[in-house]
């Protein structure tokens, strides 16, 4: 096993030894041999399994034993959070040669990164949309790549870019090594690997779509309104030193941030909207150790390269299958042990049964404070569980407070009875986590309307002029204010 490190020139193996690389993992025993042959290589790893050293090492050895001038490798990644990971991995390994690299990517100026294209580099790792624009520039020139390598090509796929993939693999040589790597082997992916590699090698040291086995699996049954408190009092075990936090959108990231930190929990999200600025200084955050939570959407997710986290909550189910091995494989890294919760309230069973399909075993439930027997023997995908659009098969929730004995007035007396708590708040706080419905009797939902207009302060007076004026004798041309206005007792 050690001979792969050791068969590898001087600077590079130096590096190796350094870091503490003993013997390589899985991915790495039987991927870099095939590399190093100028094979086409199709790895299907998890994330947390070294499959980036996988290809950069013995792309750097290859480069180190026939120099040549031009960009000889292209590395296309999904997010611009996992191009900066495998740029600094290239920085790592090449510190002792003369190879140099550039990380191109958007959400920031491209003056730098234009300035050392100019100046010359080896290695170009690209996101994409930046890549594109700066070949439109001329400031990328790819006639002498060699080396090809898409970077969680199934996250690609699934964001859209096929077609860009596509188009920057026929703007490179035919004559090329292609390495391509994938957590999941759907139908789609498979159809792009047959269409870029050339007899290639199938490397899969994990089988598909199964996680990693260290990952302590549960799944925990709640209704919507109670999975703030769920969260809460999950967070309140010392046990959760960092914890990585999911949601299926990206307001609803900022809104269960905003709820955590009025809780006296340390927090940062990171998704979509944000900047790079803000993405980097959130992630820098959470990986010292500054902020115990970080709230993220899939896609914003995948660039996550963190040894260290402890839990990994899916406060919403991810809407396909296959990203709940994404999201689980960000704990449990480097042989460490994790544990993934995962919330599931009646609407999501549906996803849920798709995820045990997926994994191919069902996840063991945790009995809670909070457990729902309604979300737990509900069928899913019809009338009121629907998964998708209204909870309530198209018809709104708007108007409608808990039922009696239900379990939200059960426990939000004991949550309103335990004043000077840190995590005590008030109802609204509750409902602002809720993207789907607004349970407040009277109130529109917010999943329609959370702000209607930019606008919306300055016309707010004019709007209430006009339910006063037109109270009684409501006319057809203002219905349609009237029904998210409050009615009048």
């Amino acid at each position: 096993m050690k001979s792969i490190f050791e068969g590898l020139p001087a600077p590079l193996k130096a590096v190796v030894d350094s870091e503490g690389y003993k013997a390589p993992t899985p991915i790495q025993k039987d991927a870099i041999p095939h590399v190093i042959a100028g094979k086409d290589v199709l790895g299907i790893a998890q994330t947390g399994t070294g499959k980036t050293a996988a290809f950069v090492l013995p792309m750097l050895q290859r480069m180190l034993l026939d120099p040549r001038k031009g960009i000889r490798a292209l590395i296309l990644c999904p997010t611009r959070e996992l191009a900066m990971q495998v740029a600094d991995s290239i920085k790592l390994f090449a510190k002792n040669t003369k190879i140099r690299h550039v990380a191109v990517y958007g959400g920031i100026r491209q003056g730098p990164q234009v300035s050392a294209l100019k100046k010359g580099v080896d290695i170009v790792v690209a996101t994409p949309g930046r890549l594109f624009d700066l070949y439109e520039q001329s400031f990328v020139r790819l006639k002498d790549v060699e080396f090809f390598v898409l970077d969680e090509a199934d996250r690609m796929l699934d964001m859209g870019f096929i077609n860009d993939i596509k188009k920057i693999s026929k703007l490179i040589p035919k004559k090329r090594q292609t390495l391509f790597f994938s957590a999941t082997m759907s139908k789609d992916v498979s159809k792009l690997a047959n269409t870029l590699l050339n007899e290639p090698v199938r490397v899969e040291v994990t089988p598909q779509a199964t996680p990693v086995e260290k990952i302590e699996q549960r799944v925990l049954f709640v209704d919507h309104e109670n999975k703030v408190d769920l969260l809460l009092h999950l967070l309140e075990q010392e046990s959760m030193e960092k914890v990585l936090i999911f949601t299926k959108t990206r307001r609803g990231a900022d809104r269960l941030c905003r709820i955590l930190k009025k809780n006296n929990v340390s927090a940062h999200q990171i998704h979509g909207d944000r900047t790079q600025s803000q993405r980097t200084h959130a992630l820098n955050a959470f990986t010292n150790g500054k902020v115990r939570c970080l709230v993220a959407t899939d896609v914003a997710a995948r660039g996550i390269d963190i040894d260290d986290i402890s839990h990994v909550i899916n406060y919403d189910l991810p809407m396909e299958a296959e990203n709940y091995v994404h999201r689980i494989g960000r704990t449990a890294r480097a042989g460490a042990e994790g544990t993934a919760y995962s919330f599931c309230t009646g609407d999501d069973k549906i996803l849920l049964k798709e995820i045990h399909k997926s994994i191919g075993n069902e996840l063991p439930m945790i009995d809670h404070r909070y457990h729902s027997e309604r979300a737990k023997e509900s069928k899913g995908g019809k009338g009121k569980f629907a998964p998708r659009g209204r909870p309530s098969g198209g018809k709104s929730s708007r108007g409608r407070g808990p039922s009696k004995g239900s379990p939200r007035s059960r426990f939000s007396d004991k949550r309103s009875s335990s004043s000077g708590s840190p995590r005590s708040f008030s109802r609204g706080s509750s409902r602002d986590s809720d993207d789907r419905r607004s349970s407040s009797k009277g109130k529109p939902s917010t999943r329609f309307k959370e702000r209607r207009q930019s606008d919306e302060r300055s016309g707010s007076s004019r709007g209430k002029e006009r339910r006063s004026t037109n109270k009684r004798t409501p006319s057809k041309s203002n219905s349609r204010k009237g029904k998210f206005a409050r009615k009048s007792s």
